[in-house]
């Protein structure tokens, strides 16, 4: 009997270390304390910082996860994810809570999947951009209808049809000649929108964002740019008006990574609604104009898709468990979907990084930028490609690439001086870490292969594509 009496114990020690996460629904105040517990539990990849407050003064948390938090790493892309918009859309809000927990633990227990993805890349998650909203949705009872109640910010304004319009500005480049990337904000344009948007716009303006999901609910569907039509069209027409961007094929490819590693997704039959694969371009489902989606675009390097997650939008605490586990791989496939393509650093001859270059990908009428840190970050499908850099006052340089599936392919670029006293692109000196001692890696990386032509570049940090990793049984 004491034996029996000694294993009930054993095992009744084994669960409560092991007792799984409580899911429930976070107010405010609760969101707030799990974004620190996190950050106590794991303060060495993590940090906690506020881009702004909402209208009734409470402050927009991220909670970022990287190996160097605080600090960008020259090469190493940085992705972020958004939730809770519609102040009653509120999986997303949740979901994001959940992975932060997940991550951390993850890291901590030495999953060699998420160990890469932390230590390869820099991942800053938004729960909430709408706290207000939420506030007002939450207070309602179970049997009041959710469907718009706390939908909008404390203003009454939709924070999704409140971001500057640079689609009318793009529709008229392209047809008559003009820039196709980082198109210019009005000159009004802090008078013209909500404190969350224009801390959100500030917040993407400090970060070179390269990979983004926004997270919605009252659908399931994986939404992608652009969400603008170039005509007219009411939903509910049968007629469509699939608006595609220059990268529409690589939009498609995001979307169906998310949409096939979740639970149900790629079903296509959701909520009433059919999107084969579980996809859909924004303009072809209906036309939204002033959305985030698009801004991301076309204002920064950032590719950002629209997550719809739930068809209720404000689900039963029961559940979320569900949800959570329907959405956790597409969630970590997600956030790897950055590691591909292209990235690299432009320098001038004498190893100055060179910010805002230009890097232009013959046959793809979309251009991004080097950051100021002098390294670049360009999304491409598998293939062979043509890429040049441009700086003001510099010779332009070509070289042609071949992209594989797996990790992204490091090209390079020391561009010559052309004319002397033209006025160069800003310029800033490579002060690798400033002298300052860096914490060991959790880690120890891979040796590096020497792939640079410049000895003054850094070697990028090793990554391994989805393919090669394990995934979790849903």
């Amino acid at each position: 009997m004491s034996g029996l009496l000694s294993v009930f114990f054993h095992l009744l020690f084994l669960f409560k270390l092991v007792a799984p996460v409580t899911f429930r629904h976070h107010r405010y105040d609760d969101l707030v304390r799990t974004l620190y517990k996190v950050h106590n539990e794991c303060p060495y990849i993590t940090r906690v910082y506020s881009i702004g407050r909402s209208v009734k003064g409470r402050h927009l948390y991220v909670l970022e996860f990287s190996d160097n938090p605080g600090f960008h790493e020259p090469l190493e892309p940085e992705v972020k994810y958004v939730g809770n918009m519609h102040g009653n859309e509120v999986l997303g809000r949740e979901l994001l809570l959940q992975l932060s927990e997940f991550l951390c633990e993850e890291f901590r227990n030495r999953n060699q999947r998420i160990v890469r993805l932390v230590e390869d890349t820099r991942i800053h998650i938004m729960p909430s951009m709408n706290p207000d909203g939420y506030e007002v949705a939450a207070a309602q009872g179970l049997n009041i209808s959710r469907d718009l109640v706390g939908r909008n910010n404390a203003n009454g304004v939709d924070l999704n049809r409140n971001f500057p319009d640079l689609n009318t500005y793009i529709y008229y480049n392209e047809k008559y000649g003009g820039p196709n990337h980082h198109l210019p904000l009005p000159d009004n344009w802090k008078s013209q929108v909500e404190p969350e948007t224009r801390a959100v716009i500030q917040w993407i303006r400090s970060f070179n964002f390269v990979l983004s999901a926004n997270l919605h609910g009252g659908a399931v569907v994986a939404n992608y740019p652009y969400d603008k039509s170039l005509e007219h069209r009411v939903r509910g027409f049968r007629r469509t008006a699939n608006t595609p961007t220059p990268d529409d094929k690589l939009f498609q490819k995001l979307a169906k990574v998310y949409s096939y590693a979740h639970g149900w997704m790629h079903q296509g039959w959701n909520c009433g609604d059919y999107f084969p694969d579980g996809i859909t371009n924004g303009a072809s489902w209906y036309s939204l104009s002033r959305g985030m989606q698009d801004f991301n675009y076309l204002y920064t390097n950032c590719f950002e898709i629209t997550l719809e997650l739930s068809c209720d939008k404000f689900p039963r605490q029961e559940e979320l468990q569900r949800e959570w586990l329907g959405n956790r791989e597409a969630l970590i496939q997600f956030l790897e979907q950055v590691h591909q393509g292209i990235k690299g650093m432009v320098v001038d001859e004498n190893c100055n990084n060179l910010a805002e270059a230009v890097i232009s990908v013959s046959g793809i009428n979309h251009d991004v930028t080097s950051g100021d840190h002098g390294d670049y970050f360009r999304l491409l499908l598998p293939g062979t490609y043509t890429v040049t850099a441009t700086a003001p006052g510099f010779n332009p340089q070509t070289a042609s690439v071949t992209v594989g599936p797996g990790e992204p392919k490091l090209v390079n670029f020391q561009l010559k001086r052309s004319v002397p006293q033209a006025a160069p692109t800003r310029r800033v000196p490579n002060p690798g870490h400033g002298g300052r001692v860096l914490p060991k890696k959790m880690q120890p990386r891979a040796a590096r292969k020497k792939e640079m032509e410049a000895p003054c570049m850094p070697s990028p940090s090793p990554h391994q594509g989805p393919a090669a990793r394990g995934r979790w049984p849903r």
